[in-house]
């Protein structure tokens, strides 16, 4: 609704700021992922039941919320340059790809939040 009603519109200072935010996330889950793979240890805090990890969790839900609008632009601007159809897709899988993530990020904040990590 934000996107569609022109309240927040994807400016460059926005998508890099969202892309940034992302690829940081992106950096924390990945070293996450090595830490407990190959020393068998995590990120202190951050992936808890406490209020680091309460908040941390409300931020990667809300930066993956705002990669709907990067995404709802990516569609525009197809669109109105006459993409071929075949880009469609890629266009699909971006906002299906975002849609799993806000999903995953909303039942993980809402898990911590119950006390359950």
């Amino acid at each position: 609704a934000l996107y569609k009603f022109q309240i927040i519109r994807a400016t460059e200072k926005f998508k890099a700021i969202v892309i940034s935010a992302s690829i940081a996330i992106a950096l924390v889950f990945v070293v996450q992922i090595v830490l407990r793979l190959i020393f068998g240890s995590s990120i202190p805090y951050i992936f808890e039941s406490n209020w680091l990890g309460i908040g941390f969790a409300g931020f990667v839900a809300v930066i993956a919320s705002l990669n709907l609008i990067l995404d709802f632009d990516l569609i525009e601007n197809a669109a109105a340059q006459r993409a071929p159809k075949a880009f469609e897709w890629v266009c699909a899988i971006a906002l299906l790809a975002t849609l799993v993530w806000m999903y995953y990020s909303f039942m993980r904040l809402l898990s911590l939040i119950q006390g359950d990590d």
